[in-house]
């Protein structure tokens, strides 16, 4: 396939930005979209400019380290992480526009990567559990219904890419600090500190200048894990009781 690129190149936070076209000519169907950016980098390499940066890991739809917005859809036309969209989505002749996640909390540091280390502080603020549990315990030795341990390893996951809040028109996390609420909610180990970590996680939330939740749901039509919004709505219970609770 023959195709034109038109790509966001910023040199850091504080460098206005602005949007380049580059021609890319013979890419195989079979090819994954990051595959055609390395392309893209090799022909600028030879040519003495700069390649374009843009964020990956492994590859494999794991880590969720990759995350572009791919003609207006945080990672692209199909539900799935950048890296494991593959080129066949697209036709010979296309224009593909390529930009950063775009969200106050996310500054950009260069072209498509951007710093989301704010949602690691929200996870830092509360998603984890203190409680000494002693040594593992054998398997068997506390009963989680099913259903509460499917709905944990549903929210579980959360690969914590940052597609919801590329997606929201308000930049809002909330999809990503609900899922991880969730999924530590219904476990009896995350119960203690539950309504705790509620509040911290939200005040963070707020903190690092992320928007509100107003239940548009493009967060989860975007989600390449698809976390359920009514997460949204665990967390949201969650909170209220804590609010009686007066934590």
């Amino acid at each position: 396939m023959n195709l034109t690129l038109k790509i966001w190149r910023q040199d850091g936070p504080e460098d206005r930005g602005a949007m380049h076209e580059y021609q890319v000519k013979g890419i195989s169907e079979e090819s994954s979209f990051l595959e055609m950016l390395d392309v893209l980098n090799e022909e600028l390499f030879a040519r003495g400019e700069e390649p374009i940066a843009f964020d990956s890991d492994c590859r494999e739809g794991i880590c969720g380290q990759c995350g572009i917005v791919i003609n207006g859809i945080a990672h692209g036309p199909e539900v799935t992480t950048t890296c494991q969209l593959h080129m066949r989505t697209f036709h010979d002749g296309d224009t593909i526009t390529i930009e950063p996640w775009r969200a106050e909390a996310f500054p950009v540091i260069k072209d498509l990567v951007v710093n989301r280390s704010a949602l690691d502080r929200i996870i830092q603020a509360g998603g984890y559990i203190s409680v000494n549990t002693g040594a593992a315990p054998d398997a068997h030795a506390t009963p989680v219904p099913k259903q509460d341990a499917d709905r944990a390893f549903e929210a579980a996951a959360c690969i914590g890419c940052g597609a919801c809040v590329a997606a929201c028109p308000n930049a809002s996390a909330m999809l990503f600090t609900s899922a991880k609420v969730t999924h530590l909610q219904l476990l009896p180990q995350g119960k203690p500190e539950n309504y705790k970590r509620v509040v911290n996680m939200l005040n963070q939330m707020d903190e690092e200048g992320f928007g509100s939740c107003t239940n548009i749901g493009e967060c989860a039509a975007v989600c390449p894990k698809q976390i359920p919004l009514d997460v949204i709505s665990t967390l949201n219970r969650q909170l209220g009781k804590a609010a009686l609770k007066g934590v």
